[in-house]
């Protein structure tokens, strides 16, 4: 079987100037989001054709006499990158790990090799060659790029809430794990010309990486978010397709889909590099914030990656304060009506955005803003009402809410007041009070003015409804003792029998 492996090792090699050689993307699909079946990896799916290692990969005068499986030790120093191009070819065959009984021996050749390679790169010991970079982003698309199974998750489930199922895990991933980390160690080794790399790292290389984040493993999206945050570091030249890569995926998601596993994952690296962001903010980055990061409040699985797209959000409110407004008037439109534990989640976020608000973009949001917390207080979810009453525990919406008062109070009153008469839960009860008092205390004269208005209209509206109340009462007793009408009744009689006759 050993013989049989070695034997998928190129021994027939072309002309130094070979196609594969002068075209960087020839081990990549032209589509950008055309997938490669693997049999590498086909215990995290379907059971897929192996594919064989072209012959005409590398160069003659690159591995021509050089054993694979002999150790770095026992190589010279002159034909280590020799040696090294030839065991990352030796780890382009391709098994099928979902039975762990075929080709055993050859499997754990590949694993030693891998490990063995891990090894050399970590060590940094000498550059490497455009050869080396060429097959080592050859054998790392080999392994890894690979078509999903439709996930069964998203057919079976139509809530988009699958919060508590448990991870699918990869069986192949014992061996995805080494070359994840062989991948990681080779970007960020300074034995690696990122200007020479590029032309293999490149845009279609980095589609294919953010591709493999729908993967149902968290152990590999972990990996992923990992490696995709060094290659944004370290080649400066792809960031930008990086982010708008990034962007599709979220407008696929929002518009289209609702259901991919890398959102978080994403929304992380995203975290990063917002931090980073130069100021004055790049109108692009804006626009990000409010076509992207807005609407993905929309989905019904926010749960899932909340923690992570209210990071980005605050990061970009600490950037440019003046962006607040902006996202509350965002929040306002996608707020959720029958959904309360989204509900608890937007008003967790609000509090944390209008504790950094300024007063000039306070105002310009205060009116609708009002009047949404003024619903949530009176919200029957006690946690809803719960969330919108702690927000007078912090200091500076105190202060902002106190020099709008004019405004703010008119409109919250009412919901206190309702709230204070017949709200079901002690507890938002007893918060309710506590937040009345702080009105009075705030603006004593002008709280009692509002409650005086408040009292005037609702007795209004009393009146108003006793009158219509009186005015049914009326029409229904005239309508009780009306005689019966027996004159049309006889002459539809009579029309009936002349027709008949």
């Amino acid at each position: 079987m050993l013989r049989q492996f070695l034997s998928k090792i190129p021994r027939s090699f072309g002309n130094s100037d070979s196609p594969e050689l002068t075209r960087p993307n020839s081990f990549m699909t032209a589509g950008p989001h055309t997938h490669r079946s693997n049999s590498f990896n086909s215990g995290c799916g379907r059971p897929c054709a192996t594919k064989r290692t072209s012959s005409s990969i590398f160069p003659a005068s690159v591995v021509a006499g050089i054993e694979p499986l002999l150790p770095f030790k026992n190589a010279p120093n002159s034909e280590k990158m020799n040696l090294f191009v030839s065991k990352v070819s030796l780890c382009c065959a391709t098994f099928d790990f979902s039975d762990a009984t075929k080709n055993s021996i050859e499997k754990d050749v590949k694993r030693q090799t891998l490990l063995e390679l891990l090894d050399f790169v970590a060590s940094g010991s000498i550059r490497f060659s455009e050869p080396a970079i060429l097959a080592m982003c050859r054998m790392c698309s080999t392994n890894l790029f690979r078509v999903f199974p439709p996930n069964y998750r998203s057919i079976t489930s139509n809530n988009g809430e699958n919060d508590d199922d448990d991870p699918i895990f990869c069986s192949a991933w014992p061996h995805l794990q080494i070359v994840y980390d062989l991948l990681l160690k080779f970007i960020t080794s300074s034995c690696l010309d990122a200007k020479v790399a590029k032309k293999y790292i490149d845009h279609a290389f980095i589609l294919r990486l953010l591709d493999l984040f729908d993967s149902e493993d968290p152990r590999e999206r972990e990996c992923l978010k990992t490696i995709l945050h060094r290659v944004y570091g370290k080649f400066m030249v792809h960031r930008p397709l990086i982010r708008k890569d990034i962007s599709n995926i979220f407008y696929r998601f929002v518009f289209e889909e609702e259901r991919h596993n890398g959102i978080t994952e994403l929304l992380d690296i995203f975290g990063s590099i917002i931090s980073g962001f130069a100021l004055p903010l790049k109108e692009e980055h804006k626009i990000f914030l409010q076509r992207v990061l807005i609407p993905l409040h929309k989905p019904k699985t926010l749960g899932v990656y909340f923690q992570q797209l209210s990071y980005c959000v605050t990061q970009f409110i600490d950037k440019d304060p003046k962006l607040s407004s902006i996202v509350i008037k965002g929040l306002l439109k996608y707020w959720p009506i029958t959904n309360s534990q989204k509900e608890v989640m937007f008003l967790d976020e609000l509090k944390d955005i209008l504790e950094e608000i300024d007063m000039v973009e306070f105002q310009k949001v205060m009116v609708p803003l009002s009047w949404q917390i003024g619903r949530c207080i009176n919200s029957f979810h006690f946690q809803v009402a719960e969330r919108a009453l702690l927000f007078w525990n912090k200091e500076h919406i105190i202060n902002i809410i106190a020099h709008n008062r004019h405004v703010v109070f008119p409109i919250i009153l009412p919901a206190l007041e309702k709230n204070a008469r017949n709200h079901w839960n002690q507890s938002v009860l007893n918060l309710t009070l506590n937040v009345r008092k702080m009105f009075m205390d705030i603006d004593d004269g002008f709280f009692m003015s509002c409650l005086i208005h408040l009292k005037e209209e609702e007795a209004e509206l009393s009146k108003s409804a006793e009158k219509r109340k009186k005015a049914w009462e009326r029409l229904e007793n005239a309508a009780n003792h009306r005689p019966p009408t027996t004159r049309n009744t006889a002459a539809l009689e009579t029309h009936s029998a002349t027709l008949i006759s």
